[in-house]
């Protein structure tokens, strides 16, 4: 199984970032613990503050992987393309966010990306993403 995880903008800045909202810990250093917990499993990572290249990357994968985990960050709120992406694709994306966004600004309770993914995983962490891989297998 093929899994590409996207991560959006400022999401480079994990473990520096707001800690009390986003932990302490970079992605990288979370992405080696995925990778030993799910040694069955080809996990790929990207990360871009770029809509264009997010958007790349989905098609890039979108026809021959077999899911996506995507944290679009916050073009989550704002990008009908990554949407139209996300749909033109036949590789399955789930949402994942960090923080619950519910629970955030109002402008963040909106999704725009949700009509084009299977699901959402949203306000446990960066477990979010061991959860959404779990789902997948």
């Amino acid at each position: 199984m093929k899994i590409q995880i996207i991560n959006g903008p400022n999401l480079n800045l994990l473990g520096k970032r707001e800690p009390d909202v986003y932990g302490n810990t970079s992605f990288e250093e979370y992405l080696e613990s995925l990778k030993k917990q799910f040694p069955e499993v080809e996990i790929y990572y990207y990360q871009s503050n770029v809509e264009g290249e997010l958007i790349n990357k989905i098609h890039e994968v979108g026809f021959t992987f077999d899911a996506i985990l995507l944290n679009a960050g916050g073009y989550t709120h704002t990008s009908v393309a990554i949407s139209d992406a996300i749909a033109g694709v036949t590789t399955p994306a789930l949402e994942v966010h960090i923080s619950n966004i519910y629970k955030r600004e109002e402008f963040r309770h909106k999704s725009i990306i949700s009509k084009s993914c299977i699901g959402m995983i949203s306000g446990l962490g960066l477990k979010g993403y061991e959860l959404g891989i779990r789902y997948f297998l």
